[in-house]
């Protein structure tokens, strides 16, 4: 087994572990009680990120609006267009309803992630969608409070096609900046639209 088949293995070991932690964790936030395996796990927090059109955006200034947030970046081959996608289709099925709801998306790749990258990628999905950056110790800072994993695979230096393991949750968070609930790019998008609309 070669050395970078063997650290993706690991880092999708990782994000199933994650994805266990999360779902167990998960649960217990949302009925206000704690997992006694994991305890409680806090999803979401602070950021202070740059977006497409290389204004600083804070998580504060979404406060009062919903949130749908999920962290990848623009050179993903699978997952991430699919979660775009998805967020996309799911705010258009909510009609006039598609305006309380503020998409996101975070990128892991923040060095070629910049945000005229961001800004041209974004646009095949949806003008609703807020693109972040930052430096890596403030993408590394939003990934943390949002219990994502991240790796980077091989020498960027050397190799401009590197790719990034990471996990990949869809978040919903409320106008306090809780979690609600949280998706994967299976969920069909009605009821992702559904879950978004019992909680407006």
């Amino acid at each position: 087994m070669s050395i970078l088949t063997r650290r993706r293995l690991i880092g999708i070991f990782a994000a199933i572990v994650l994805g266990v932690a999360i779902g167990i964790g998960g649960r217990a936030l949302l009925v206000g009680g704690s997992s006694s395996i994991f305890g409680e796990i806090k999803i979401g927090g602070p950021f202070s990120l740059t977006d497409q059109d290389g204004r600083r955006r804070t998580d504060g200034e979404f406060r009062g609006r919903l949130m749908l947030i999920t962290f990848g970046y623009t050179f993903c081959p699978d997952v991430c267009p699919l979660d775009l996608q998805l967020m996309s289709d799911a705010i258009d099925a909510l009609c006039a309803d598609g305006d309380k709801v503020q998409p996101l998306f975070v990128t892991v790749d923040p060095g070629r992630d910049t945000p005229a990258v961001l800004k041209s990628y974004v646009e095949h999905f949806s003008p609703r969608i807020v693109a972040l950056t930052g430096t890596p110790a403030e993408t590394d800072a939003a990934a943390r409070g949002y219990k994502v994993y991240y790796k980077v695979n091989g020498d960027p230096a050397r190799d401009p096609n590197y790719l990034v393991d990471h996990s990949a949750f869809i978040y919903l968070m409320g106008g306090d900046g809780r979690l609600l609930a949280y998706f994967t790019h299976e969920t069909p998008p009605d009821k992702l639209a559904a879950a978004i609309r019992a909680r407006l």
